[in-house]
């Protein structure tokens, strides 16, 4: 089913429609072996109800309510986090490919040994004291962001079924409106875990599946210190980045 939306200009209406999403470009909601997205998928039907005007217009500038943070994540110096410093150059764009400006976007991960600074996080990897991992920031006119990191560890799955999650990033994104969300992840080319990975292998569609996948950026065009990858995220639409909650 197709989405119409009403964009509201002075007194007068005008009315679009987003293409439907294609069935298989988002993940299995319940995925098999990992136990967590059964106990966070509803047991019940959603309820559609008609969206008012401030959930149509606004906020327009979402820094008023969320504030950026630094967009340098792995520190300088001697306070540096440890592992493989990488630059993250990340797009965010609507249906049409159009760069939205202006919109915030939070990233979190895990440290070089596959820990989250959380204290839900008590595996077996030891934290850094240098690396929260978490950043806040807002794209530029161009609707890019930057943010300088650590690449993240694989880490194990709690469980019997012995798995683990390939290094990865995550993202909440949001469009022009502040009910245009997307929470997703963005993993890393030629990880030999992205094969195994029950999230990622929830997208049964391959090409939506390698949207979520990001590119290696040659050493040559990137800077002496760190390794560039680059990835673009689809608030909406047909083509929109599959959500990854997990």
């Amino acid at each position: 089913m197709s989405i119409q939306v009403d964009l509201v200009k002075g007194a007068k209406a005008d009315t679009y429609t987003i293409p439907p999403i294609v069935d298989g470009t988002q993940p299995t909601r319940i995925v098999e072996g990992y136990p967590q997205t059964a106990r966070r998928t509803p047991s019940r039907p959603l309820l559609r109800r008609p969206l008012t005007l401030s959930e149509l217009t606004g906020p327009l500038d979402l820094s008023g309510r969320l504030a950026a943070t630094s967009a340098d994540v792995a520190g300088q110096s001697a306070r540096r986090a440890l592992g493989q410093l990488i630059v993250l150059r990340l797009a965010v764009r609507d249906e049409d490919g159009s760069p939205i400006a202006g919109t915030m976007v939070e990233m979190w991960q895990a440290n070089a040994a596959g820990r989250y600074a959380h204290p839900n996080d008590s595996d077996h990897a030891p934290l850094d004291p240098h690396f929260q991992g978490n950043a806040r920031v807002q794209t530029d006119a161009s609707g890019n962001i930057e943010i300088r990191t650590i690449k993240p560890g694989a880490y194990p799955v709690p469980g019997p079924d012995r798995w683990w999650r390939p290094p990865h990033v995550h993202f909440s994104v949001w469009g022009k409106v502040w009910l245009s969300r997307v929470v997703t992840q963005m993993f890393f080319p030629g990880d030999p875990l992205n094969e195994q990975d029950l999230i990622l292998n929830a997208v049964v569609d391959a090409e939506a599946r390698a949207r979520l996948v990001a590119r290696s950026v040659p050493t040559q065009a990137a800077p002496g210190d760190a390794l560039v990858f680059e990835h673009t995220v689809v608030v909406r639409g047909k083509r929109a980045t599959p959500t990854e909650h997990a």
